[in-house]
Formats: structure tokens, C-alpha cells, sequence
């Protein structure tokens, strides 16, 4: 359900920097059963009635009470009605001055809540001003902080600058993240010395799943698993369709350049035909799968196109043209290994693997749409 809400908010996202920003204040639409879709430059709902919200605009009010959960997404957005499941925004401001019933995950340049959270509360911002009681932890890492609130559960700090109210309570443990463990100053009435921990701000990243040091071995582990991954794909392939891989191997090999067109053009079908048909409304809830498809394209031209780079290395070193499957695999597995390794290079790595990935969906593409369509025959 996480990653459909972070796909809904692109959605959302990329339909308000479109027509739908352009159009003032009507914008776009479309509502489902008790749900609600809003999307335009400027977005005012106030529709009584309704379960889960989706709004997206440059500056949006929701002042309406909903049921279910609510999804916001722009510029300065506020959410003063009461929300009787989740709150989910993402803009440079934000205010929640509504009851939410469960938890708030928000994510801005300055946050700012007023109204009381039932749930967890997971705020990040350059300013972020907490005066609403929250039922559960509390998540917050920001610039400046100013907390005026009690919380029922943990709270997990991260700031240069924390400002304690009078009204500041913590019941749990009060874990501070500092640059120099100590610098930051908690009064006794937000919590005893003994339940507050102290830990260096490196440990952040550790503690809440943010980027993580990776060890030599683990790296290693993961880049053999990967070619490990491509060959056996590519002998799951030859296995079953032998002659589509060949054509495929010889179509990159003999034309390359034509490949890698086709599939820049493919990729850009697919990943623009998700962002089109959100435009629609009706078709919102259909982008995600259009970027799933987009990422397995992506997969498989890159099994296509690293195979054939992989045969072009071993015909250069004398090796004649693979037939058998574990011929094939060990094709695909040497591609793989060298297109990693060059991969390895600063930018131009990633380059040269874009270009693999785009010329082995290119001859994917050519196969697989009809003949009339290309041009030419395919090989």
C-alpha cells in the first residue's frame, strides 16, 4: 500500500505541472464510490461525505471531514478537516490544523501541526512546529524544531535547533540524535534524564533505514548475485524461446544504433503513456502499473542487451556463436560481469549501461510488434 500511495502522489505530481496547473481553478475531477480526485492549480475541497482524499495542486485546502485517508501533494497544502484514517502530504508547506484519527506522514520545507494525531507521527522539514498531542511516537527531523505538545509513545529527534514548550511532554524514551551527544538541552518537565538517550547523528541513517555503509563483502555478494540473476534469466529464456534470443542478439549486433531508437522510443511509450493516462483522472490508479511494466522492460531488455554483449566479447576473443543453453547463459553472464564493471566508472558507467538496457528493449520492441509497424522485417 506504501509504494501505491507514493505512486499516487507522483501521479498527482506530474498531473498538476500539466494542463491541469494551467487551467486555474477547475483543473481536474473525478470521484469513485465515496472517494474524491482533485487536481489544479488551486484546490479548495469542501465536499462533506467522502472516505480517502487525493488532492494535488499548487495551493490546497481540504476543509471537509473524510472518513478515510487523506493524500496530498503540492506547494502549500492545509488540512483543516478531520481525518478519520491517515494523513499523507508532500510540499514545501504544510499545515494539519485538523483531528487525525491515525497517523500523519509528512514531508516539507516547513511543517507545522496543530491538530491532534491519534497514531504515530513521522514529520521531516527544514522547520517543523508540533503544538498538537500525539497518540503514538513521534518521528521528527528537521532544521529547527519546536515541539509544544505531549506524546503518549517514544519520541526520535533530529535537529540543530530544538525549542521545548511549556506544554512539551514525552511518556516514552526521548532518543536525541547530535552532531556532539549533549549539546541539546531537555528540560525535566518534558522528560527525566533517565529516559532520555543520546546518540550521534551518524547513527540516524542506521537506526531508521536510511542509507547504510555497505560492506566489501556485502557489495560483492550482491554484484555476483546480480550476473548470477541476468545468466539465469537468459538460459530461462533460450530455453524457451532459442531462436527469438538469436534474432534478438543478431538484430543488436548487425544494427545497433536502429535498436537503441527503438528502444529510447519504447520506454518513453511506456513511462508517458502512465503520466497520459493520469491526466484523464479515470486512468490514476492505472499508472502504477504502467510504471511496473516500464521496470520490467527495463529488466528484460537489460538481460537482452547485456547477452548480446556478452556473445560480441567471446566472438572477439575466438569463440564461436553460442547454440547450446549453457552456452547461452555463460554469454549472458560475461556480458553482465563486463557491463558491471564498466558500470563501475563515474557517470560514463552508468551511461553504458543505459545503453545496453535501451538497445536490449529496442530488439525486445522490434520482435514483438508486427512487422507493418517497423518498416522493415525483423530479423
Amino acid at each position: 500500500m506504501r509504494l501505491v500511495r507514493c505512486f499516487l502522489l507522483s501521479a498527482l505530481l506530474a498531473t498538476v505541472s500539466g494542463p491541469a496547473a494551467q487551467a486555474g481553478e477547475d483543473g481536474d475531477r473525478f470521484a469513485i464510490g465515496d472517494d474524491a480526485f482533485r487536481a489544479a492549480q488551486t484546490v479548495t475541497f469542501a465536499e462533506p461525505g467522502r472516505a480517502d482524499l487525493f488532492l494535488g495542486g499548487e495551493r490546497v485546502s481540504a476543509t471537509s471531514d473524510i472518513s478515510g485517508t487523506a493524500h496530498l501533494a503540492g506547494r502549500w497544502l492545509t488540512l483543516s478537516g478531520a481525518v478519520g484514517g491517515n494523513a499523507y502530504a508532500l510540499g514545501q508547506q504544510i499545515a494539519v490544523t485538523g483531528t487525525v484519527a491515525g497517523n500523519a506522514t509528512l514531508f516539507g520545507q516547513e511543517v507545522t501541526v496543530r491538530g491532534p494525531v491519534a497514531g504515530n507521527l513521522r514529520a521531516s522539514g527544514s522547520e517543523l512546529e508540533i503544538t498538537g498531542d500525539i497518540g503514538g511516537y513521534a518521528l521528527l527531523a528537521g532544521e529547527r524544531v519546536a515541539l509544544d505538545s505531549a506524546i503518549s509513545g517514544d519520541l526520535a529527534l533530529t535537529a540543530r535547533q530544538v525549542d521545548f514548550g511549556p506544554g512539551a511532554r514525552v511518556a516514552g524514551t526521548l532518543t536525541l540524535y547530535e552532531s556532539t551527544p549533549g549539546s541539546l538541552s531537555v528540560p525535566a518537565s518534558v522528560a527525566p534524564a533517565e529516559r532520555v538517550e543520546r546518540r550521534r547523528i551518524e547513527q540516524w541513517e542506521h537506526d531508521w533505514g536510511g542509507p547504510q555503509m555497505v560492506s566489501w563483502r556485502g557489495a560483492l555478494g550482491g554484484f555476483v548475485f546480480g550476473v548470477l540473476l541476468v545468466a539465469g534469466v537468459a538460459a530461462l529464456i533460450a530455453a524457451l524461446v532459442p531462436e527469438a534470443l538469436a534474432a534478438m542478439r543478431r538484430r543488436i549486433l548487425d544494427r545497433p544504433l536502429r535498436t537503441l531508437g527503438a528502444g529510447f522510443v519504447a520506454l518513453s511509450a511506456i513511462s508517458g503513456a502512465g503520466l497520459v493516462v493520469a491526466l484523464t483522472g479515470i486512468g490514476l490508479l492505472l499508472t502504477p502499473a504502467f510504471f511496473l511494466l516500464a521496470a520490467l522492460a527495463g529488466f528484460f531488455g537489460y538481460v537482452v542487451g547485456a547477452y548480446a554483449f556478452g556473445v560480441a566479447l567471446l566472438s572477439a576473443a575466438g569463440r564461436a556463436l553460442p547454440d547450446r543453453i549453457g552456452e547461452r547463459a555463460l554469454a549472458a553472464g560475461v556480458g553482465a560481469l563486463a557491463v558491471g564493471v564498466i558500470g563501475l566508472v563515474p557517470f560514463l558507467g552508468w551511461l553504458f549501461v543505459l545503453l545496453v538496457l535501451l538497445t536490449g528493449l529496442g530488439a525486445l520492441a522490434i520482435r514483438l510488434l508486427p512487422d507493418h509497424l517497423l518498416g522493415s522485417p525483423r530479423y
